[in-house]
């Protein structure tokens, strides 16, 4: 995992927040409290399981690569270097 990683995946959280029905869902899917998600920041694993919502949906990921101007590959490799 490098920094770029990471980076990648607050990126990602904020697109998710960015939509209100798309964050109630991530905290329900996921189980987090609004505090938990502030905690989960500076957590690798917890940012992974965020990303994991995403891989779930794939037309959100879709949208969410898009809208980023990245690759659905670049955020599924940083999910997976984020996992080790």
């Amino acid at each position: 995992m490098d920094e770029r990683d990471e980076t990648t995946a607050l990126h990602v959280v904020g697109w998710i927040v960015g939509d209100q029905r798309r964050a109630e869902r991530m905290l329900d899917v996921t189980g987090l409290s609004a505090d938990g998600l502030r905690a989960a920041v500076g957590n690798p694993a917890q940012l992974g399981a965020i990303l994991d919502f995403l891989l779930d949906y794939e037309p959100d990921l879709l949208r969410c690569a898009d809208e980023l101007d990245l690759r659905p590959e670049q955020i599924v490799a940083a999910r997976e270097r984020l996992r080790s």
